[in-house]
């Protein structure tokens, strides 16, 4: 069942990721109980976007989003429109393309040209690249609980690849970390997934929620 499966959760997850929202801050991140059984249905990114909340400035690094990462032009379910996914078998081979399709797409999703260059400050979950008796060298950083571990890797401009500026201690898989640093449009392909932009952190801290 693996690539019905993947397809759909992975559309599933990437649909929610925007729309899941820690309150006191108003950047997604979503919640580690979500599994394939409650994630939401897939749907369109919408033409419009709503203005953000507020961003908290933190030791000189505002507060961005990952919706913010995706170019308000691009819809990743554009090819996908009108495509009844429970008619498929797992055996169809247009589940088998349809899966390949995805990654090609995903793998080169567009940045957000407007935020490179920007001192930013976001959330997010840690997926390990590089590990050293002295801590974590490089990983990359991803939106929700899972991806690219216990489900597929979401599209490149949702993922965000980390050089901490000393490797980050006492971290692990999945940990929560708020990241401070400035956002370059480097690519990085990696066997955990695609990433369309580098950090090279200031600094790596356990999430807390900001309270206004």
């Amino acid at each position: 069942m693996l690539i019905k499966t993947s397809f759909v959760l992975a559309v599933a997850l990437c649909a929610a990721a925007p729309a899941v929202l820690a309150q006191a801050t108003g950047v997604p991140l979503m919640n580690p109980a979500l599994g394939a059984a409650s994630a939401p249905a897939p749907a369109t990114v919408p033409a419009k976007r709503a203005a953000p909340p507020p961003a908290p400035v933190v030791n000189g690094f505002p507060t961005i989003n990952w919706d913010a990462l995706v170019p308000e032009d691009w819809d990743p379910f554009k090819d996908f429109k009108g495509t009844n996914l429970a008619a498929l078998s797992d055996a169809d081979p247009r589940a088998q393309q349809m899966l390949k399709q995805m990654r090609e797409i995903w793998d080169n999703a567009p940045i957000n040209a407007k935020l490179v260059g920007q001192k930013v400050r976001i959330p997010g979950f840690v997926v390990p690249l590089e590990d050293s008796k002295d801590g974590l060298k490089e990983f990359l950083l991803v939106p929700y609980f899972g991806a690219c571990i216990h489900s597929p890797p979401p599209p490149a401009n949702q993922i965000i690849h980390i050089l901490p500026k000393t490797p980050a201690k006492e971290l692990r898989s999945m940990d929560a970390v708020w990241i401070h640093g400035i956002l370059t449009a480097d690519r990085t392909d990696s066997y955990m997934g695609a990433a369309g932009y580098r950090i090279e952190a200031q600094e790596v801290l356990p999430y807390k929620e900001t309270r206004r």
